[in-house]
């Protein structure tokens, strides 16, 4: 398992080291996190997810709108079309989540509602519900549960095991680590956003563990 000192030490800009120790022992245990192999690639990944878990909640707010063209291309292929959504938030999250994930329309406020958070940047009224439904506790009412430590260890862990994440942690068929975790974050990103700084933070967190 992982201990305060660990985690402390591959995640040292962590400001609640010990809530996050105390929440995660739980979760490791209820969805089978419990190898070396699974540790670190889980810490890898919600890690850089959260920026070392102090980010909970989904930075919605671009202050540009090149940026906004940079991030959502297909939502917005010039700048006239991101306008609106510069410095919203909200508005941003209704218009680009919107009749996804099992959210409904603009109007619905659901893609506000079920932006992503936790230490997963759990995302979507669908995900939303499937996840309460694991852990016992109602996030379609009270979503923001999602950025205290114990539903947020609890909620990735769900997540993780439900998408085959174990497995994928523990792969040795081809000796490829590379190409296993990029898979990894393809399930969790859907792309492969910051993957040479997770699969970085893996063998970081994976070489704490064996030592």
């Amino acid at each position: 398992m992982l201990s305060l000192d660990q985690l402390q030490r591959v995640f040292p800009n962590c400001k609640a080291p010990a809530a996050w120790a105390e929440a995660l022992a739980p979760a490791f245990q209820k969805y089978e996190i419990e190898t070396p192999d699974r540790i670190a690639s889980f810490l890898a990944q919600t890690g850089y997810e959260s920026a070392e878990y102090n980010r909970l909640e989904e930075n919605l707010k671009y202050t540009t709108a090149a940026r906004l063209t940079k991030v959502w291309p297909k939502r917005f292929p010039d700048e006239a079309s991101a306008m609106p959504y510069v410095n919203n938030p909200q508005g941003l999250a209704n218009m680009v989540y919107a009749n996804r994930m099992g959210n409904g329309d603009v109007a619905s406020d659901d893609g506000y509602r079920y932006r992503g958070r936790g230490i997963i940047q759990l995302t979507g009224r669908s995900n939303y519900d499937a996840a309460a439904d694991a852990i016992g506790v109602d996030l379609l009412n009270t979503p923001d549960l999602l950025a205290e430590p114990k539903w947020a260890a609890l909620s990735a862990g769900w997540y993780w095991q439900s998408r085959g994440l174990n497995e994928l942690a523990d792969d040795r068929t081809h000796d490829d680590d590379l190409e296993d975790f990029a898979r990894i974050t393809r399930r969790i990103n859907g792309g492969l956003a910051g993957l040479k700084q997770r699969f970085s933070l893996f063998k970081r967190v994976y070489a704490e563990l064996v030592r």
